[in-house]
């Protein structure tokens, strides 16, 4: 095609004499020259330059959107072609009847984000290695292998736009999808070929289907010798007949993929090739957005992002009405009133990995507009003339709280470059604005933070750690609700949906220890060389077993758990921890003095490691505490040995990550948060005010239910 040799040239800026540039520009737009000199300035331009240039014709956004795109060497040259013909409406947007917005949800670790890659990767939209995680782009989901927050994205494909948005998989980043699912028109659901629906599986089925959006079924990793893609079939509607599904979502096709190997077909058997069968299927599934262009402008922001250059720019898709560069808008809350008032100064969309400029976009558009501070997640930005803010979906509410505060220990504030308690607040009630799944209330001196589980907590930790905070954080605490007044009162606690795929060898282990956690078995079937258990069991019975779970099945079974509801508290837990080794000495550890300590238990530190009084540097044997000096030094004599201290042997200590550590902790300990180093402490450190507090025990704190 034309058409293709000339993105080529312009793409390896070859020259042309100006009777043949002028002779192809004709015959492709199908537009006089306006000059040879025309003609001749254009050959010196980039390809969509020189076509407005030499035909005098302004650019429309489908040839914005061609020139910004970054083509990789896998695409498919028919996307190339096709990417030109996108047509565009009378308002100057493209046509809502060639928009698809389209939301990709899983469990995690079942392939959605390698699928993406995939689709960005064939559709030319990105250029990239092949076997790299594009989408996954913040370096805690690098490192983890998970992703964490949504990303939206777009590839042109037979002259239509589709916008595709890459979701978390993990239960405790379940906001995020509840979140962007009010952007999108349909789901492609991607379940795993060998485990099949999973407890996250059916969490985002259902919060789709409560959307009322079409779901389009992608089963992956087919080409794997455990898959059971027939079964899996019947598991899967045997879900939507459980979640209620009307019959349009009921009549939900199935695509068989590897998205590994880059391929989708409509058949068990079919043709391996690519993975265009399933833009095409997203074509013909996913219904264009229903908006109305003649409207007001309307907008729900469902993501914040910062830009260096053009500040706070607010993500969501466009429920109505035509927004342009300059347009004069206003912010309003959840309430309906009006927040702030701004312009639009920057208008970008997504396009592969890139965020491209446009002047003018359109109901059913995703985009990011720039111009305005001050409005938060959830509000509506709109032209003035609106009233009404637009209706926003509610998140499940959060299971686990812990307290923030300032590192008071005797070794705070010589590392981190944020120490104080107004900074720490600035940055807790900056993560709610784009993280509505978190909830920060003050309560005297701390913050406490309410969240869905103790990865999300995690991850936010880590991200603050990074950013050069010094805190303290308490150990998870489950939220409580209460039901009934005076003797009818009731204390309700969560309950959580708990399947776990482990050897048959290890099975016994797993159901002797989540029964003394309160757990109940509700199911136990063979899947091949495995089995696979699912529990009811309390959330706090949850709090610090995946780390036992890896230890007790050697690294090789897998845990899933999503929130089932709150049920009648169920009493309280048998104690799974010993006690603990404290320091009662400030100095550095030595070697002499942690030979001898260690015989009492497992040891957390190293010698020459910095220690002070109420410090927990390991675990005793045995269930109560134990108070040590690891600072103590072998006098020195004048009588020679045959030991010395670099001869002493220690055990190698385990590495305690942050998830795992805020697992490990104590009502009564803390754990403190340095730049360079994670350490756990008494929260308590005067060892008899600790004794006074042990001898009065008490019953459970529900905290405020």
């Amino acid at each position: 095609m034309l058409c293709s040799a000339l993105a080529k040239r312009s793409r390896s800026r070859l020259a042309r004499p100006p009777s043949a540039i002028a002779l192809a520009l004709a015959a492709t737009t199908r537009r006089p020259i306006v000059s040879a000199a025309a003609a001749a300035a254009a050959c010196t331009l980039p390809f969509h330059r020189s076509l407005a240039l030499a035909t005098q014709t302004p650019l429309t956004p489908a040839y914005r959107l061609h020139a910004a795109r970054q083509y990789s060497g896998a695409a498919d040259p028919q996307m190339e072609e096709l990417e030109i013909s996108q047509e565009e409406g009378s308002d100057g947007c493209v046509d809502v009847a060639n928009i698809r917005n389209l939301a990709i949800i899983a469990h995690v670790d079942h392939g959605k984000t390698t699928l993406v890659d995939q689709l960005l990767r064939q559709s030319g939209a990105a250029k990239m290695e092949s076997g790299a995680r594009v989408m996954d782009s913040n370096d805690l989901e690098k490192e983890r292998g998970i992703t964490i927050l949504s990303k939206s994205t777009g590839v042109n494909y037979k002259g239509h736009r589709i916008n595709i948005v890459d979701t978390p998989g993990h239960a405790d980043f379940g906001g995020e999808v509840e979140r962007v699912l009010s952007m999108v028109d349909g789901v492609c659901l991607v379940v795993c070929a060998t485990e099949g629906p999973m407890t996250q599986t059916k969490f985002v089925l259902s919060k789709a289907l409560q959307k009322n959006l079409k779901p389009l079924v992608v089963m992956n990793k087919v080409d794997r010798p455990t898959a059971r893609p027939e079964q899996v079939e019947d598991e899967l509607l045997e879900l939507f007949i459980g979640l209620d599904a009307n019959d349009q979502q009921l009549e939900y096709p199935i695509l068989y993929a590897s998205a590994k190997d880059g391929w989708a077909t409509n058949e068990v058997d079919g043709s391996r090739e690519s993975v265009l069968p399933l833009l095409d299927q997203i074509l013909a599934q996913v219904p264009p957005p229903n908006v109305d262009r003649t409207a007001p402008f309307s907008m729900l922001v469902t993501q914040i992002e910062s830009d260096p250059y053009v500040g706070k720019c607010y993500m969501g898709k466009i429920q109505s009405g035509v927004l342009r560069v300059g347009d004069k808008v206003k912010s309003l809350n959840t309430d309906g009133k009006s927040v702030v008032e701004g312009r639009v100064t920057k208008i970008l969309m997504r396009q592969g990995l890139e965020q491209v400029p446009t002047e003018v976009a359109g109901a059913g558009d995703i985009v990011s507009v720039a111009g305005i501070d001050g409005a938060y997640v959830n509000h509506t930005i709109c032209d003035a003339a609106v009233t009404q803010p637009l209706p926003f979906t509610k998140v499940d509410p959060p299971t686990i709280s812990m307290f923030f505060f300032v590192n008071d220990s005797p070794l705070g504030g010589k590392e981190g470059k944020f120490l104080t308690s107004q900074v720490l607040r600035d940055r807790l009630f900056k993560e709610t604005e784009t993280n509505v799944a978190l909830e920060v209330a003050e309560q005297g001196e701390a913050f406490e933070v309410k969240g869905r589980g103790e990865l999300q907590m995690g991850v936010l930790i880590e991200t603050m750690r990074r950013e050069g905070f010094e805190l303290s954080v308490s150990p998870p605490r489950v939220i409580y609700r209460s039901e009934g007044e005076g003797k009818d009162k009731k204390i309700l606690e969560p309950i959580e949906e708990l399947t776990i795929d482990v050897e048959h060898e290890h099975a016994g282990t797993v159901i002797e220890k989540i029964t003394k956690r309160k757990g109940e078995m509700k199911s136990y079937t063979e899947t091949g060389d495995k089995a696979r258990l699912v529990f009811e069991i309390p959330t706090r019975g949850l709090l610090g077993y995946p780390a036992e779970f890896k230890n007790d099945t050697h690294g090789q079974g897998t845990i899933n758990y999503a929130l089932l509801g709150y049920e009648p508290y169920k009493g309280a837990l048998d104690r799974t921890r010993k006690g603990s080794i404290i320091s009662t000495a400030m100095g550095e550890s030595t070697g002499y003095a942690l030979a001898a300590i260690e015989p009492r238990g497992k040891l957390f530190i190293t010698p020459g490691v910095k220690v002070y009084p109420g410090m927990i540097i390991g675990e005793h044997n045995r269930e109560h505490d134990l108070e040590v000096n690891p600072a103590k030094a072998k006098h020195q004599t004048n009588v020679r040995t045959a030991g010395k201290d670099d001869q002493i042997r220690l055990v190698p200590v385990e590495q305690y990550g942050l998830e795992k550590m805020i697992a490990y902790v104590q009502d009564d300990e803390v754990i403190e948060i340095t730049p360079s180093i994670i350490r756990t402490r008494k929260k308590e450190l005067d060892p008899t005010k600790r004794k006074a507090q042990s001898r009065k025990g008490g019953r459970p704190d529900f905290g405020d239910v």
